[in-house]
């Protein structure tokens, strides 16, 4: 480790003192042919200052800068390798967001305290080395320290860790980390979105309000009166430019009031954003009349409605795989015509929906007659006024999730999940009042083939681009059909997981599309790409509605980790409902955690959906609702994932008022 014969003596505002020694500042390029070309100093605390060593005394409150970082230094024990990083641009430019630097490094074990000191927005300098080498004096670092981006506090849990294998740990870790773009070069300004439906609480919106902060947006939210953001004094109304009461009941109206909202308010908007998918078509609508970039309103009615994708997805690969009626009086003359060629079980769903809601798995003609009723019926009252019913062959192969971002045809990203499979799957449970394709457990990364894997990437993109669209954040949700891969449980430990066939059949693997939803995932999985690949699909899509100015930093933001691969792998368990009732704990998946501190140590985020006082549906219902949602995460691998996985599922309880 070669000293740069220059260190740092820190004073805190309480008079305590501690010494940084500067060593030789190190260089980087995140990848050899895209990045940011960046490097790094590295201050070390250490006991004394060596014997020949210039220094320096700098106190705490004379830069505002990094003021918890520096403090987070006088924490640490001396006894624990511990050093400063500080992180330098080699190329001037514009920020893509300030807290690069804190969420790519989330879940790294090293990095103790993590801190980006630059604003949205920001202009960044270029800087080299040599200006650490040659400083001389306090004003010198100082001056040093405010060209930089950001800092981390690297700490040895271990005091047998030396402080070369530390640094080398968090070497490998920014190489695998900071593999993009940090910056942009052209200059970058303030631009405003009105955001339509503002979700339900800030549990639930918490990743998509901080991306519009960190990317410099200002956001007008639209909902109905007696929203949680409405209050200009409320706990969260700092997230908010303004709130607009406005009816966003998903009818033919709800175009023109986005329409007269946004030519009302007195400053200029750049873009409006909706992720419900009952919402898009219209809030697209109302882009095209304001001249606001989006994809196409069609594109999205045509996503929306999974009758007319199955027809499309038909007439691609030239097969009738399943058939759409407009009505439920429809089904006799279907079945008159039909009849001989269908094939049992049949998954029968309306062609508008979510969540899998209404979505039944039939084994003979009575079952068909009784579900076609029933998810006509679901939507016929509502907004949409929809009738129509999709019936389609039920396709046994392994389920998966694939999220897409995607500019101008090209797929910059994309995330291939396992979907475990849900109660109607399971052979004996499919005729049953608890049998439904509600979630049970998502994987990342998906265990499939590589080339299955690789095929459903190829299919789904063209499924998406036959919709109509050329851009945008997408959920799309299919099965492999003919896959090598199933389910079986391992007799050892009784853990349900894929595995695969050794044997190749005559028929090779297709994909079979269930829908395209054209919008992120839901909050939770969210949640887990930004964790295990540190992609962000509410930021891709708010500078989306921006046009074509922020592509550059849509391609630098949509890079996963080095090579595409996940930080760890991430279960993502959802808490069934066990009983029905109120719900009497507070929060439930929380208590459930704090009594259970063998599993929480394993679990990196958290959702509860269901709280006090609200209903809770019994496991019989036809309502989809959970209680909540757990990301479980294993650097081990999918097999300890899986375990702790199971551990919370068996465990997880919930009080109920009666209780």
């Amino acid at each position: 480790m070669a000293s740069l014969g220059w260190s740092v003596m820190l004073r805190g505002n309480d008079g305590t003192e501690i010494t940084l020694q500067a060593v030789q500042p190190s260089t980087g390029t995140a990848t050899a042919q895209e990045g940011q070309s960046y490097w790094h100093l590295d201050l070390v605390l250490i006991a004394q200052q060596e014997p020949g060593e210039s220094s320096f005394v700098v106190d705490q409150n004379e830069t505002n800068l990094a003021t918890d970082l520096l403090q987070s230094l006088f924490e640490q024990d001396l006894s624990h390798s511990t050093f400063l990083r500080l992180l330098f641009s080699a190329e001037a430019g514009t920020i893509i967001r300030p807290d690069f630097l804190s969420y790519r490094l989330q879940g790294c074990e090293d990095a103790y305290h993590v801190t980006g000191f630059l604003t949205p927005l920001a202009s960044v300098a270029a800087t080299s080395p040599e200006q650490a080498i040659n400083i001389t004096t306090k004003e010198d670092f100082l001056s040093l320290l405010q060209s930089s981006v950001g800092g981390v506090i690297a700490h040895s849990t271990n005091p047998k860790d030396t402080l070369q294998a530390l640094r080398a740990r968090l070497d490998n870790e920014f190489t695998k980390r900071l593999s993009i773009p940090w910056t942009v070069p052209q200059r970058l300004t303030q631009k405003r979105v009105f955001w339509v439906q503002g979700r339900a609480n800030i549990e639930a919106s918490r990743q998509f309000y901080q991306a519009a902060r960190a990317l410099g947006i200002t956001l007008v939210v639209l909902d109905e009166s007696g929203h949680w953001l409405e209050d200009d004094a409320g706990p969260h109304s700092h997230y908010r430019e303004a709130f607009l009461p406005v009816s966003i009941a998903a009818d033919e109206g709800l175009t023109q009031r986005i329409v007269d909202a946004v030519r009302a308010y007195p400053h200029p908007v750049n873009g409006v954003v909706c992720i419900s998918d009952v919402r898009l078509p219209l809030v697209a609508r109302a882009c095209e009349i304001l001249g606001l970039s989006t994809s196409s309103s069609a594109a999205y009615l045509r996503a929306g409605n999974k009758g007319v994708s199955r027809e499309i997805e038909a007439a691609a690969s030239g097969e009738e795989d399943g058939f759409v009626l407009q009505t439920a009086e429809e089904l006799e003359a279907a079945l008159a015509e039909k009849r001989k060629g269908l094939r049992y079980p049949l998954i029968v769903k309306p062609c508008t929906g979510w969540n899998s809601d209404c979505v039944v798995k039939v084994r003979d003609e009575g079952e068909l007659r009784a579900a076609v009723k029933r998810a006509s019926d679901r939507h016929a009252a509502s907004a949409a006024r929809s009738t129509s019913v999709v019936i389609e062959p039920y396709i046994d192969g392994p389920e998966i999730d694939a999220n897409f971002i995607v500019l101008d045809g090209e797929v910059l990203f994309c995330d291939v999940t396992d979907d475990f499979p849900c109660s109607a799957d399971i052979p004996g449970m499919d005729g049953s009042k608890a049998a439904n394709f509600m979630e049970t457990l998502m994987d990342v990364p998906s265990a499939l083939p590589d080339e299955e894997r690789a095929m459903m990437r190829d299919s789904l993109a063209k499924s998406i681009a036959r919709l109509g669209f050329e851009s945008g954040v997408f959920h799309c949700e299919a099965r492999v059909r003919g896959s090598r891969a199933y389910y079986a449980v391992d007799p050892d430990d009784g853990i349900l997981d894929l595995r695969v066939r050794e044997d190749v059949s005559a028929e090779a693997p297709s994909c079979y599309l269930h829908e395209v939803n054209a919008r992120p995932p839901g909050y939770i999985n969210c949640v887990a790409a930004l964790l295990a690949h540190g992609v962000d699909y509410y930021a891709i899509r708010l500078l989306l509605s921006l046009g074509p100015e922020e592509d550059a930093r849509v391609r630098a933001l949509s890079k996963p980790f080095l090579h595409g691969v996940p930080q760890y792998t991430l279960g993502i368990s959802v808490l069934a409902p066990t009983k029905a009732g109120v719900m009497g704990s507070v929060d439930a998946v929380k208590e459930f955690l704090e009594a259970n501190p063998d599993l929480e140590r394993h679990v990196v985020h958290y959702q509860t959906v269901k709280e006090k006082g609200e209903v809770v549906q019994g496991p019989e219902s036809s309502e989809l609702w959970c209680i909540g949602y757990v990301i479980v995460a294993s650097r081990k691998g999918r097999k300890e994932c899986l375990r702790l996985d199971r551990e919370i599922r068996e465990r997880f309880t919930y009080k109920l008022m009666d209780d």
